[in-house]
């Protein structure tokens, strides 16, 4: 204990650990026990009866599949985006790059109304769908066209760092001994990445799960289609059913946690698997 002391760089321990416990359970834990009580008052069978309804399972379906499909979108283009950033220079990259966070400072709301508006059957974008029989608005692919909007930062920011400490050298050895650029990629780089995109493709995901603002205006909210579980959830508020409310809350809390936990498992055993 006094060697851990001697070489601390912040004094008071103790007290910084009392401090941050504190913080996390006013923050956290009490608001999270908080909506556990309350759903329990419903008993494990008015739970279950509220959770396993059609229109339930339906949101939760059209909630986690889409933001599933939006953080694989963000996953992929997401690499691309970051890539362009490090390893290119051309004209403007900084406005490129301020852009990227332009979802973490635009208001949600506006994010929505906007996006909605572009891709409306009569909007700038969503007339040329439209065309071709594609409805983008008021259906599940307009809430993956939000959902993607709003996490890509995620990926690109989690990513754009670990890929600029790539060491060129690493690349141009790899090179002399005869690989290719796929070679190259697939043995060299994407090893070093691949759990930092994973980090973003979690970080995405767990985004857009309780994202609201974006959705609900180019979602169309119709109940078995395109509503999604936080939409639900303000029902059941605006209707003074709280215990309602929390017990969805409560089963998303917990289909969001063991999907987190098996991509962090995932990587866990990727990274250590790498390291052999």
């Amino acid at each position: 204990m006094s060697q851990f002391k001697a070489h601390s760089v912040l004094p008071g321990f103790n007290l910084a650990l009392g401090f941050t416990l504190l913080y996390l359970s006013l923050i956290v834990l009490i608001p999270l026990s908080a909506l556990f009580f309350k759903t329990a008052t419903l008993g494990w069978g008015g739970f279950w009866e509220v959770v396993t309804g059609e229109r339930v399972l339906a949101a939760l379906r059209v909630t986690f599949v889409t933001s599933f499909a939006a953080a694989v979108i963000n996953a992929l283009f997401g690499l691309i985006v970051a890539w362009v950033l490090v390893r290119y220079r051309f004209p403007g990259k900084r406005i490129v790059d301020a852009l990227v966070d332009l979802p973490f400072a635009l208001p949600t709301a506006v994010a929505g109304i906007v996006l909605a508006t572009l891709y409306a059957p009569n909007g700038w974008l969503g007339q040329h769908f439209a065309a071709h029989d594609i409805k983008v608005a008021y259906t599940p692919l307009g809430i993956v066209v939000a959902l993607t909007f709003i996490g890509l930062p995620f990926v690109v920011r989690t990513v754009q760092p670990v890929l600029a400490d790539v060491e060129a050298e690493v690349e141009e050895a790899a090179a002399s001994l005869g690989a290719g650029r796929w070679d190259v990629f697939r043995r060299v780089i994407f090893p070093a990445i691949y759990p930092a995109l994973l980090t973003g493709f979690a970080l995405a995901f767990a985004r857009a799960i309780g994202e609201y603002g974006s959705v609900i205006f180019i979602a169309g909210n119709m109940p078995y289609i395109s509503e999604i579980a936080p939409l639900l959830i303000v029902a059941k508020l605006e209707q003074y059913d709280y215990a309602g409310a929390t017990a969805i809350a409560v089963a998303m809390l917990l289909i969001s946690f063991a999907l987190l936990l098996s991509i962090n498992a995932l990587q866990w055993w990727s990274s250590r698997r790498g390291g052999r």
